[in-house]
């Protein structure tokens, strides 16, 4: 029985089943069957092809990496063949072909640690052999010796302890342990000294012998010190304060202070255990650093403090391998009051940074006017989610609308996620969009997304995300899955261009129709929205709003459109094509086709291709349901019926909804059409229907249909199936009463 190297419960070998994702492994078999599904492990480039990439796990063994599982396009990948890479075997087959996934940790840093998977050993999660070959005696340090005189006062072993492991943790090579068998049964393990040490100490050591003497020496770090920010000029600033000697420094300021020792009052953004050190991901208004932390290799540091703690820490700062690091003596967690102080001011400055530069809408738009001040508020909620580096979680309707307004705001976000992020998987990591199955966002979809956020912060740490549900969310049928966010403290900023309940449980709600107007496109709001979010990429956003529309295209978007280039038919050709995808990526997205098909030149002839199939698929389908539309009149109102069971093919394209549209756009021979399922009815019309009164005089005229209203008013009825003929004829009478 071992003990594991992450949370150090007891367990066979030295990963137990919950962390063995977090760590990495090193593959020393030589049969693909030795693999362990599931793991992350070590491997090398071994060569590329149109269908993805191939990557030897180990000496002998070699897996694909499909181009499906590849964040982008294969040729978009920094990779050489003979580079290191981290890969995650998903399956292996009978034949022995090795199934590989991709992997958003592309660094050793970003794992908890390293094991061996080494079938020959009595487990398979063994730590890495020494690298020093035992030739250093054992407990004997791995340091340099150096003159006392050359260590600050207060070093103590600790502080020792941590350099050894943060220079290990970077060295060339990756993380190396030694076996834990040879520490008399201890289950800890410490890194061998790399070169980074030596080079400091020979530096140190040169400084020494140019003093002189030890009261040289002193007298020179004297010297040295008056070079750094005086305390005078330190304390000018009011944020910036001498604690026991050391300046308190803002993140953003710690550039001058490299080599000195300073207090940083911020946020805990993340922390994660590495094989060495643990690494705290510190962020104030100015910035993002780490400072490594070391107790004992492997075990975490200060457990107490966690993502969101609001901390004094002390430190030195490094320069390791070109970027800055806080190596860390004392965290202290600060108290309510100070805790609030210091968020108040990050909240200040961060509210200010997050603010839009441009704040001026594509064009003039009486509805969309109406909600400027909402918008405003709904961009600066992003821009802050993206500067807190929380994740943005894009939420949509597989619709032309939907889509138009989630891709916009994706397209918005990507260069200020890659500005704010140095990590080249950022724009992976902290945007993701996610299609609806409807036009709900229902609990099933939230307790979907609550399950990925808690995994994510147990498992790195991570923040909790901003939900934002565009042309979803805004009625009564969202109420419980929004209230399932608000109890995780996750925040919510609703787009609708269509009708709004008086629902409650966002943080921002933009709604026409919440204030007073008629509806809009919601493809057009949210591009809108988007402009907001960063001007840079208006002039990419402009003939969106413009694709979003099947009919009754206004002249001020049509303007805009033409402006970027785009006539009327090339208009059309991306909206259909948008159409098509966005049906058949509704389960899984993928966001290069999307942007190749949007941004790509309007008569490429992928779009043409694209829209080609759609208009194909949509007529065929067309000719199929017409010849069986019934009539009927009520009141002197026409009503055409489409049994969607008995005349369309289910699961194919077109969906029942984008099928009802076009039927009700080509036929002008009824006022009303209703496209009756085995338990759901829609309802199409050139009047506005409330649909919830409708659902209402049915349920008094068929009580035991169980009738249900979901949606505001343009949305559709469900009953029981027993009960479907006597809900069409309520639905009739209904609507005869509410439009004659």
């Amino acid at each position: 029985m071992g003990t594991c190297i992450v949370c150090g419960s007891s367990t066979d070998g030295h990963i137990c089943d919950t962390h063995e994702e977090d760590v990495v492994f090193d593959f020393r078999g030589n049969s693909p069957n030795e693999l362990t599904p599931g793991r992350f492990y070590r491997g090398t480039v071994d060569g590329f092809a149109e269908f993805g990439v191939f990557v030897d796990v180990g000496d002998a063994v070699t897996g694909l990496l499909h181009r499906s599982e590849i964040p982008g396009r294969v040729e978009s990948l920094d990779w050489d063949a003979g580079d290191e890479v981290f890969v995650q075997v998903t399956d292996v087959h009978d034949n022995g072909n090795v199934d590989l996934g991709w992997s958003i940790r592309e660094s050793m840093r970003d794992f908890r640690g390293e094991l061996v998977d080494d079938p020959d050993n009595d487990s398979d999660a063994v730590l890495p052999e020494n690298v020093d070959d035992g030739s250093e005696d054992e407990g004997e340090s791995a340091e340099p010796e150096t003159d006392e005189a050359d260590e600050p006062a207060d070093t103590t072993e600790d502080a020792d302890a941590t350099d050894q492991a943060a220079d290990a943790e970077t060295a060339d090579g990756g993380q190396h342990v030694e076996d834990a068998s040879s520490r008399s049964g201890d289950a800890s393990f410490e890194f061998a000294g790399g070169d980074t040490d030596d080079e400091d100490d020979d530096e140190r050591a040169d400084a020494v012998e140019a003093s002189g003497s030890d009261d040289e020496a002193a007298e020179d770090t004297d010297q040295t010190e008056e070079a750094a920010p005086s305390e005078t000029d330190v304390t000018e600033d009011d944020d910036e304060e001498e604690s026991e000697g050391r300046p308190t420094v803002k993140v953003g300021d710690l550039e001058d202070y490299v080599d000195d020792a300073v207090t940083v009052e911020a946020e805990i953004a993340s922390a994660r255990q590495t094989s060495g050190p643990t690494v705290f991901e510190l962020a104030d208004e100015t910035g993002v650093v780490d400072a490594a932390a070391f107790k004992e290799a492997g075990v975490r540091a200060y457990p107490g403090i966690e993502a969101g703690s609001v901390v004094s820490l002390d430190g030195t700062v490094e320069r390791r391998r070109g970027e800055l690091q806080v190596e860390t003596e004392d965290v202290t967690e600060l108290d309510d009051e100070h805790a609030a102080a210091v968020r108040e001011r990050m909240d200040d400055a961060l509210d200010e940074q997050a603010a839009p530069e441009t704040t001026d809408l594509f064009a003039d738009d009486d509805a969309v006017s109406a909600v400027h001040d909402d918008l405003v508020d709904a961009a600066t909620a992003i821009r802050r989610a993206v500067i807190d580096a929380r994740p943005v979680i894009v939420r949509h309707p597989t619709t032309v609308e939907g889509y138009v307004a989630g891709t916009a705001i994706e397209r918005a976000l990507l260069p200020l996620i890659r500005d704010e992020h140095a990590r080249e998987d950022a724009e992976y990591h902290y945007v993701d969009r996610r299609p609806l199955d409807d036009a709900f966002y229902t609990i099933d979809d939230a307790t979907g997304d609550v399950t990925s956020m808690l995994e994510a912060a147990e498992r790195h740490d991570e923040k909790h995300p901003l939900f934002v549900l565009v042309g979803a969310g805004s009625t009564t049928e969202s109420t419980d899955a929004l209230d399932l966010l608000d109890i995780y403290d996750a925040d919510t900023v609703v787009v609708d261009g269509g009708y709004a309940d008086d629902a409650a449980g966002m943080d921002v709600l933009v709604s026409p129709t919440a204030a007073g107007e008629q509806p809009v496109n919601t493809g057009a709001l949210g591009a809108q929205l988007a402009a907001v979010v960063n001007s840079d990429v208006r002039e990419d956003l402009q003939h969106l709003p413009a694709v979003a529309y099947w009919e009754d295209l206004p002249e001020a978007y049509a303007d805009l459109a033409t402006d970027a280039g785009f006539d009327r038919d090339e208009l059309e050709a991306l909206r259909d094509a948008i159409a098509l995808e966005a049906f058949y990526q509704s389960y899984e997205d993928k966001r290069e086709l999307i942007s190749d098909l949007l941004w790509g030149d309007a008569d490429d002839e992928l779009v043409d291709h694209v829209a080609t199939q759609f208009r194909d698929r949509l007529d065929t389908e067309l000719s199929t349901a017409e010849p069986h539309l019934s009539v009927r009149g009520e009141n002197g109102v026409a009503f055409e019926t489409l049994d969607v069971d008995a005349y369309t093919h289910q699961y194919d394209f077109p969906p029942v909804d984008l099928l009802l549209d076009a039927l009700h756009r080509r036929d002008d021979r009824a006022d009303v059409l209703l496209g009756v399922d085995e338990d759901e009815l829609r309802v199409r019309s050139d009047d506005a229907i409330d649909v919830h009164a409708v659902a209402d005089d049915v349920a008094s005229e068929v009580p035991d249909a169980g009738v249900t209203a979901r949606g505001a008013r343009d949305g559709r009825i469900e009953f029981l199936a027993g009960e479907r003929d006597a809900v069409l004829d309520a639905v009739v009478d209904a609507l005869a009463d509410q439009l004659a």
